[in-house]
């Protein structure tokens, strides 16, 4: 079936209304949820010694993160009710705070799906409509905003902000960012207004909810263990950037274990230098320590920890990739705290060419 121009832009507009008041009663109840910079100052005041700082979206320099002091719980502070596989690599823990996170999930996951349905099983229907699943990625863009508020966990940014919103001309480019906890994901969905692309592990698909919005988004999965799938993620991710459309990738290619910034995997940056588009990389704090990787589901409130710089954008002209590499991880740990910086290795104990965090926030702030 074809529609006019007029008539697809009207009947999204009525899409949207139906699948916005799925998730919450409409966008502004949702939009609500996000805390004010007054209700962030005086949240903070009430905070913990562990959560020493509040970030301010409107500090465009970027907030005092705590470098020295890390948010970290420790195993008797996180209380765990529940621990399965106890004692194992892969022990999974849940505590109080974590039961009432299964609660909210209980509450908006399945309207969260059952508006991807909807959405998917409309556009399905119409030629044309909606091609990039732009509105289709809205509803998750939604879920994540009122998922994160609904559990204390709402972030701060601060950075290059114009780049976040969904009505700037910059253009494509590739965002870029450290990968600590599955909380990363829904925290990024909250800043990136525009519409783009998740380079993603393949294994995903199988997660409820996360992998019908990454398959029906149409978003890039990647085996890393099958070459074929590397060319074909490559080809299909230079082909959305030469489009027009940005993408998102995680240059360690998995979540880090501690929440240390991990090496990172060849061929991600090769993409922005294939289709001529600046890199832009986005500093996550704290997720590590509101999910870390022996919990099921956060293990404390992320309002005050949870903070996403993001930087200027990274030129590819002229650049080869272990350059833009070293580029983007010098950014990265700039607004990193120190606990999620590299452990030094033993042979640059005594290099004096490594990155001094300190004097370079000192040299930003003259």
């Amino acid at each position: 079936m074809y529609l006019s121009k007029e008539s697809k832009s009207r009947f999204l507009e009525l899409l949207a209304f139906a699948c916005l008041t799925l998730l919450g009663s409409g966008h502004n109840s949702v939009h609500a949820f996000a805390p004010s910079s007054s209700s962030q100052t005086e949240v903070a005041k009430l905070m913990s010694n562990r959560q020493t700082k509040i970030f301010s979206s409107s500090m465009l320099n970027g907030p005092e993160i705590g470098f020295d002091k890390s948010c970290v719980m420790t195993k008797e502070e996180i209380a765990p009710i529940v621990t399965l596989k106890e004692g194992e690599p892969k022990e999974k823990m849940v505590n109080a705070w974590g039961f009432y996170c299964i609660f909210v999930s209980l509450l908006v996951n399945p309207i969260w799906s059952l508006a991807m349905f909807i959405t998917n099983a409309v556009c399905e229907s119409f030629e044309d409509l909606d091609t990039n699943r732009a509105f289709y990625d809205k509803t998750g863009k939604i879920w994540a905003k009122a998922w994160l508020s609904l559990t204390d966990s709402y972030p701060t940014i601060s950075g290059d902000i114009e780049r976040l919103k969904e009505d700037n001309d910059l253009g494509a480019c590739l965002f870029v960012a450290n990968h600590a906890s599955w909380l990363d994901i829904p925290v990024l969905c909250t800043i990136l207004d525009p519409v783009f692309k998740f380079i993603a592990k393949g294994e995903l698909k199988s997660v409820p909810c996360i992998g019908q919005q990454l398959v029906g988004g149409k978003h890039i999965m990647i085996d890393r263990e099958d070459r074929r799938s590397q060319l074909r993620t490559f080809k299909e991710g230079v082909g959305w950037l030469k489009s027009g459309m940005s993408l998102m990738a995680f240059p360690e290619g998995k979540r880090s274990d501690d929440g240390r910034l991990d090496e990172f995997k060849g061929g991600i940056f090769s993409m922005a230098v294939k289709a001529g588009v600046p890199i832009v990389p986005i500093s996550i704090s704290n997720t590590h320590a509101v999910m870390p990787a022996n919990a099921l589901f956060p293990v404390q409130k992320g309002k005050g920890l949870l903070h996403l710089h993001v930087h200027e954008p990274i030129s590819v002209e002229g650049k080869k990739e272990d350059e833009l590499a070293a580029l983007v991880k010098e950014a990265l740990l700039l607004k990193m705290p120190l606990d999620q910086h590299p452990l030094p290795k033993p042979e640059d104990e005594n290099n004096t060419n490594s990155v001094d965090v300190e004097v370079k926030r000192d040299l930003q702030k003259a």
